[in-house]
């Protein structure tokens, strides 16, 4: 009747070592979930930055082309400004979203990295590179430290791709409101003469107003 006890034992002894030990193959599945989700954000937030970019280009082109045709104001100047300010702010700001600028702290780690491109063009050949990733993938710790160092590099990555993308977003709406002030204020110029024609009384009001 004592060996059974023994063995239970030592089945329990077992189980909490194996509870001891970290489950790497759990890590690496919960770092490549992470992973698809941080290429994701990605994607979609440079596909927001090359749609508002062209969403703004389309709005400069008919901007220039019809601006010859503003009859100049204090009022109009106004919102010209604030129009070519704000429409740059928002492609600066695209710009970076597209071409992110991100130095982290352990850059020169990240360039050897070999899950990067920076860390896998320094291998001369695809079969030296091979090599390595199979030493890399013999060492279990090593190799979930490489996937969290790249999670992190992409999370911050996308912060700093919403950041500006906030800010391009922001600005855009400042440079599309100053430029339907103008068009507002164009056309009460050019519909004010007829107004006064049909409501004699609107001339009356406009001069105490003025």
């Amino acid at each position: 009747m004592a060996a059974p006890v023994r063995k239970k034992t030592t089945q329990r002894k077992r189980t909490t070592n194996r509870g001891n030990k970290p489950d790497y193959e759990r890590e690496l599945s919960t770092l490549f979930q992470i992973l698809g989700n941080e290429n994701q954000i990605l994607m979609r937030t440079d596909q927001k930055a090359f749609t508002l970019l062209s969403i703004l280009g389309v709005f400069m082109v008919f901007f220039i082309v019809h601006f010859l045709k503003v009859q100049m104001t204090w009022f109009i100047f106004l919102f010209v400004m604030v129009y070519f300010v704000a429409a740059l702010i928002s492609i600066i700001n695209l710009i970076l979203v597209i071409v992110p600028r991100v130095r982290t702290e352990k850059a020169q780690e990240e360039e050897s990295n070999p899950l990067f491109f920076a860390g896998i063009s320094q291998y001369k050949s695809a079969s030296g590179y091979a090599r390595h990733l199979r030493t890399i993938a013999q060492d279990r710790e090593q190799t979930t430290s490489l996937f969290a160092k790249q999670v992190y590099s992409l999370g911050m990555i996308n912060t700093y791709k919403y950041k500006h993308l906030r800010n391009a977003i922001t600005a855009f709406i400042v440079a599309i409101s100053a430029e339907l002030s103008i068009i507002m204020a164009m056309a009460w110029a050019r519909s004010l003469p007829f107004l006064i024609q049909k409501f004699p009384i609107l001339e009356s009001y406009l001069s105490l107003s003025f």
